[in-house]
C-alpha cells in the first residue's frame, strides 16, 4: 500500500511558512535562535517569534493551541479535499506530544502560591496529554479516531507509524498526522537539572558538544492512499520502532535500540541500507545521544553511510514534535518546487569534529544531491526509539 504525505503546514523558530523553512534551512539563511532566563544563566531557545492567532475559550487557550491553530491554514485547502472525497467517520487526528499545556499551569499554579485565596482558576485539563488533539478534532470538526501520541521526543515520529496502522487496517481514507509541543521554563528547567541544556547554538557531532537547545513548533501533514490533486508524489515508505529500555533518561550507549529502529524502518521499505540518499540525524548535542547514534548509523549503513545532518542547532529540540518537524524538513528536500536545487539540509560546523565518534559524512551549507530517500531518526527517554522514511 501507498502511503503519500500532503505537502506539511509549519510553525518553527526558521519560519513559520514552507517556503520560510526551505529558505532558511536549505539555502543557509538560518535565523539566530532567542536568548532566554535559565536559572542564573541564558541559553539559546528555539521559540517561534511569528505572531500567533488568539483562542476566545479559556480552556484551550495554549500555547500549543496556538501553534497548531497556526499552522491548520497552510493546509486548509488539501483539508477541504480530503473532506469531499471521505466520509467524516473515515477521517482520523493522530498528533504527538510530550508538554500540552504544563506552560500554562506553572503560570496558574504560581498565582495561585503567591494569591491563596484567589478562585481556583487551576485548568488540570490543559495537562491531559490529548488536550491538542481533542483541540484539532473540535477546531475541524473530525469524527473519526482522534489520538494522542506521547513517548517524549520520539512521540511525532511515532504517529507516523499509528496513521499508517489506521490506512492499512481499512480503518480511515485519510489522516491527519503530526506533532506540535512548545516551549515551557518549566521543562527547560528539568533538562538543566540534567545538566544537558547547552548556552550556546548546540552542536551535534563536535568535540565541545554540551548539550541541546530546546525549541517549539507543530507540523501537520495529510496521509492519504493516493495524492492528493495539486500535491506532489512523497511518500512515507517505512517507520521502524525499538525500544532500549536501557536507562530512564539515558541511551544505550552501544546503539542497539537506534540502530534497531533503523533497520526495521529499512525493512518496512523494502529498502536497504545503500538505497538512503541522506540521514536526518535525531542529533542533540549531547555527548552521549551523539555517541550513541553515530555508533548506530556506522553499524547499520558501515560503508554506504549517506550524508547527514542535525536540524536541532536551528529549531531547537522540539521534543514530542520534533519527528514531524524533521520530517517536514525532509518533505521539503524532496520537493521539486521547494528546492529545485537539490540542495541538502546543512550541519553546522561550530568546532571540530569529536575524533572518538565513528566518522559521519555531513552535508555542508549548500551541498546538492539528487535525493530520492530519506532517513530521519528520533530518540526518546526511557529508550523509546523511530526512524522514520520518507522517499518521492
Amino acid at each position: 500500500m501507498n502511503y503519500y504525505l500532503s505537502k506539511p503546514a509549519v510553525v518553527t523558530a526558521q519560519g513559520s511558512s514552507r517556503e520560510a523553512l526551505a529558505q532558511n534551512l536549505l539555502h543557509g539563511n538560518a535565523l539566530p535562535l532567542a536568548m532566554v532566563a535559565c536559572g542564573e544563566k541564558t541559553v539559546p531557545v528555539g521559540e517561534v517569534s511569528s505572531p500567533l492567532p488568539t483562542i476566545d475559550n479559556p480552556a484551550d487557550d495554549t500555547r500549543i493551541n496556538r501553534l497548531i491553530l497556526a499552522a491548520l491554514p497552510q493546509i486548509q485547502e488539501d483539508w477541504n479535499m480530503v473532506k469531499k472525497l471521505f466520509a467524516g467517520t473515515r477521517i482520523a487526528v493522530v498528533l504527538g506530544t510530550s508538554n500540552t499545556g504544563v506552560r500554562e499551569i506553572e503560570k496558574q499554579v504560581k498565582a495561585k502560591v503567591e494569591n491563596p485565596d484567589s478562585p481556583d482558576s487551576i485548568r488540570l485539563e490543559q495537562m491531559a496529554l490529548c488536550h491538542p488533539t481533542d483541540f484539532i478534532k473540535k477546531t475541524l470538526g473530525i469524527e473519526g479516531p482522534a489520538i494522542a501520541i506521547s513517548t517524549a521526543c520520539s512521540s511525532a515520529g511515532k504517529a507516523f507509524a499509528t496513521a499508517q496502522e489506521l490506512l492499512d487496517g481499512d480503518i480511515c481514507d485519510a489522516v491527519l498526522v503530526g506533532g506540535a509541543d512548545s516551549f515551557s521554563p518549566f521543562v527547560q528547567g528539568g533538562f538543566d537539572s540534567l545538566g544537558i541544556i547547552s548556552e550556546h547554538q548546540a552542536s551535534p557531532l563536535s568535540a565541545r558538544r554540551d548539550g541541546i537547545n530546546i525549541g517549539e513548533g507543530a507540523a501537520l501533514f495529510i496521509m492519504t492512499r493516493e495524492v492528493l490533486p495539486g500535491n506532489e508524489p512523497v511518500r512515507l515508505l517505512g517507520v521502524g520502532e525499538s525500544s532500549d529500555a536501557y536507562h530512564l533518561t539515558s541511551p544505550d550507549p552501544e546503539g542497539s535500540g537506534a540502530a534497531a529502529s533503523m533497520r526495521d524502518a529499512l525493512k518496512n521499505a523494502n529498502l536497504q541500507a545503500g538505497d538512503i540518499d541522506y540521514l536526518n540525524l535525531h542529533g542533540t548535542g549531547t555527548p552521549a545521544n551523539d555517541a550513541m547514534e553515530s555508533k548506530a548509523v556506522a553499524d547499520v549503513f558501515g560503508a554506504q553511510m549517506p550524508l547527514c545532518s542535525s536540524s536541532k542547532p536551528f529549531f531547537g529540540h522540539t521534543l514530542g514534535a520534533s519527528g514531524a518537524l524533521e520530517a517536514a524538513l525532509c518533505w521539503l528536500t524532496l520537493s521539486e518546487k521547494y528546492n529545485p536545487q537539490q540542495h541538502l539540509p546543512y550541519h553546522i560546523e561550530i568546532d571540530e569534529p569529536d575524533p572518538a565518534l565513528p566518522a559521519i559524512p555531513r552535508a555542508a551549507a549548500g551541498k546538492s544531491v539528487p535525493v530520492k530517500t530519506i532517513l530521519s531518526n528520533s530518540f526518546a527517554f526511557g529508550g523509546s526509539n523511530v526512524s522514520v522514511i520518507l522517499g518521492k
